[in-house]
């Protein structure tokens, strides 16, 4: 463990990673300070062992998977690549764990943001186009700025962008898509409430096409956030989750990050 002076939030990237075009300081008001570590190992891209025997998994962003022994798993496209960004931005220095959200996930490993030396890692990782956001309903901070660094990589071919396996996908190009994490983008046909539950329909045949799904609790969020599902009928939404199979190809929303509106 270190002392918090190592590393400091309020201060832009580190010069040795590529700066966006305005310096980013990363909002303090939505994060709670952890303790400091030093990494000891990079798991994979998104996943780092500290120097007190626990785990880090970077929240907010999913980078490509290695298959670290699981049967019948692939390595995912520049899972290699990605690991290997992550050790250069942090392996062996010292990190600050921020938290904005749930602090350990199933498998007891910290659910944080790191800052090392100025830098915040999940938004160089994003700005590399060595990673994708991946938010959940317990753990939006910063999901608006990391958005905004996926957007900037994606536009600029950067990283994974440059993969057709990470490509956005169309709503009517979700073939071998199922229990896979994707991009979708389409237009919202309609927008309903049937017993509790939204729908953003993107074809006519709600049975067999592209589906957005939103449970009771998902709709009263939205509601609460001033959201309404039905403002998104005949816009053009990029949507991000996993695609399940559910009169056709469908992704289960429970929190407004998951879906963007790229008509405007």
């Amino acid at each position: 463990m270190i002392s918090a002076a190592i590393c400091t939030l309020a201060m832009p990237f580190a010069a040795t990673v590529p700066a966006p075009a305005n310096a980013i300081r990363i909002p303090e008001r939505t994060l709670i300070a952890g303790d400091g570590f030093r990494v000891v190992e990079v798991i994979d891209g998104d996943t780092v062992a500290l120097d007190d025997g626990s785990e880090v998994r970077l929240v907010g962003l999913q980078a490509p998977k290695l298959a670290l022994g699981r049967p019948d798993f692939e390595d995912w496209p520049l899972a290699d690549e990605a690991k290997a960004s992550l050790e250069t931005l942090v392996l062996e220095r010292d990190v600050l764990l921020f938290f904005g959200g749930r602090r350990m996930d199933r498998h007891g490993r910290h659910l944080a943001h790191l800052v090392c030396e100025g830098t915040w890692v999940q938004g160089a990782l994003l700005e590399l186009g060595m990673a994708r956001v991946y938010s959940f309903v317990d753990n939006r901070a910063l999901a608006a700025e990391m958005l905004a660094l996926e957007i900037a990589a994606r536009a600029a071919g950067r990283g994974i962008w440059a993969e057709n396996w990470y490509a956005v996908r169309a709503v009517d190009g979700l073939e071998g898509a199922i229990d896979s994490f994707q991009l979708v983008e389409g237009t919202a046909l309609s927008a309903a409430r049937v017993k509790g539950r939204g729908y953003l329909n993107f074809g006519a045949d709600w049975k067999s096409d592209f589906t957005l799904s939103l449970d009771e609790d998902a709709l009263r969020l939205f509601d609460a956030e001033g959201v309404a599902i039905g403002n998104f009928e005949g816009r053009r939404l990029r949507s991000r989750g996993w695609v399940e199979s559910f009169n056709g190809p469908m992704i289960e929303i429970t929190h407004p990050e998951q879906i963007e509106v790229v008509d405007e």
